[in-house]
């Protein structure tokens, strides 16, 4: 679609726009704790199509965005399994308006193969009048241009366990079987003290709650520091989904959650151990190649007008620390166990 439009697409679009489901870019409910909303749509693509989605090459679309660490975690997983072949993926732009994420970066504002220029169109042509945030990453059936599921967590679950079929010769083993009992219970608390624990800083609605959460993030981040000093990831020898969960998050930390989010006891760049385990991530193949700062700092500080009003974003930190020597290797292990690396030149999609 050219960048000119007619007035009857104008109108549409001004009709669009007083959608009862719209949100004006507030994220925090004063006086209040910051509660995710955790309802998602669950349908799953599995290998016996129980909810009605099969698993089958060329027929689903991700969609995510490289400014959201939810959505960043998807696409590592894609990439180190090498589902590029199976799974398209469509990336949105970092700066959403009120309603949904649009597609920025394509040309003409239009996802290319969906044709929308709204994820918020996926997710009404599942249910119209969606009640809940239009979120990434989500999954997209291309037939009908239909949402399957935003289920965050179960996404990657699945890219692991139903699409083995269609894994890359030498793709990673990211849920080894003799750690997943206690992966589980280290996975349940990145998410609660550290993946939504920055948040719950940021968008934190009263002082107390505040307090709270900045004092539940870093008691995590210390139990990080002390179990990474030993191993090289957090399971062993070997990358898990576990360490792609963790590094979304440490990956944004100094550029937002440290000033934006107001998690600012220390850098991560202060702290020995999750600093040099970050960077020993980023350089793997799989991981700094999704990475973006640009739009990662132009999501947060444009998008949350309520906490930076001015919508100004920082110009710092230098990138080109993340490429500094690590030392991580005296700690032995294997990145891709059994595996082989992706090729970090591909494009990403």
């Amino acid at each position: 679609m050219s960048a000119s439009r007619t007035n009857d697409e104008n109108t549409r679009r001004d009709d669009r726009a007083t959608n009862p489901h719209d949100t004006p870019g507030v994220y925090v409910d004063k006086g209040k704790d910051f509660n995710r909303d955790m309802r998602y749509i669950t349908s799953r693509i599995t290998v016996d199509g129980e909810d009605g989605y099969p698993v089958e090459p060329n027929r689903y679309r991700l969609i995510a965005a490289q400014a959201c660490p939810w959505a960043n975690r998807a696409i590592i997983v894609r990439r180190l399994l090498g589902l590029e072949e199976v799974i398209s993926m469509g990336l949105a732009g970092p700066v959403h308006d009120p309603r949904s994420w649009t597609f920025d970066l394509d040309p003409g504002g239009v996802d290319p193969v969906l044709g929308i220029e709204r994820l918020q169109d996926a997710y009404f042509a599942r249910e119209p009048d969606y009640p809940r945030g239009i979120t990434v990453p989500a999954m997209v059936d291309e037939r009908d241009g239909a949402v399957v599921t935003n289920d965050f967590d179960q996404i990657t679950r699945d890219f692991a366990s139903q699409w083995q079929k269609f894994h890359r010769d030498g793709a990673p083993n990211l849920w080894p079987e003799d750690v997943v009992d206690e992966m589980e219970a280290v996975m349940k608390r990145v998410f609660t003290e550290v993946n939504n624990g920055v948040y719950r800083c940021g968008f934190a609605g009263s002082q107390e709650s505040y307090d709270a959460a900045y004092d539940r993030l870093w008691a995590a981040m210390d139990w990080l520091e002390e179990r990474l000093a030993d191993r090289r990831y957090l399971m062993g020898d070997t990358i898990t989904e576990a360490d792609i969960r963790l590094f979304t998050t440490l990956v944004r930390f100094d550029a937002v959650y440290h000033g934006h989010f107001k998690a600012n006891r220390q850098k991560l760049s202060e702290m020995p151990v999750l600093w040099a385990y970050a960077r020993d991530l980023y350089q793997t193949p799989g991981f700094g190649e999704t990475v973006d700062f640009d739009q990662i700092k132009a999501h947060y500080y444009v998008v949350h007008k309520d906490i930076n009003p001015t919508q100004i974003i920082p110009k710092g930190p230098a990138e080109d620390v993340w490429l500094t020597p690590h030392g991580r290797e005296k700690l032995g292990g294997r990145p891709f166990g059994d595996g082989t690396a992706p090729d970090p030149q591909r494009p990403l999609r």
